[in-house]
């Protein structure tokens, strides 16, 4: 019964920011960990950024640290992602998703509930 999506995405040019929401709707009994994916036509999901249920700890895969954030109010029931410093190998489709064991799970098949995407696209 849980719902979400990604809100956000957009066109932007190298070196800019954006910043990406997830509302999660429906039936929430616990916060559970929340994860950040993006995939391009042809190419394996990208796991990006995962945050535990209470916002700490935060978890990240090496493409992004640094320059992505991960983030959430659990009393707007919303999940964020920061990007900053955007290239052009960022473009893609970006997915937010649910993690219900909170284990820092880095692959799709430990996410169960999962958004449509936004898309993001930086100029170069």
């Amino acid at each position: 019964q849980v719902q979400l999506v990604e809100s956000g995405g957009g066109l932007v040019q190298a070196g800019g920011s954006l910043r990406l929401s997830c509302a999660i709707s429906g039936i929430t009994f616990t916060f559970t960990a929340m994860g950040w994916f993006r995939q391009t036509p042809g190419k394996e999901r990208e796991f990006l950024a995962g945050i535990s249920g209470s916002g700490f700890p935060t978890w990240y895969a090496d493409s992004v640290m640094g320059r992505f954030t991960i983030s959430r109010d659990n009393a707007k029931k919303t999940v964020y992602l920061q990007m900053n410093s955007l290239n052009a190998a960022d473009t893609a489709v970006y997915y937010c998703a649910r993690n219900p064991r909170g284990n820092m799970a880095r692959v799709p098949k430990d996410y169960d509930v999962w958004g449509r995407g936004t898309q993001v696209t930086v100029s170069s």
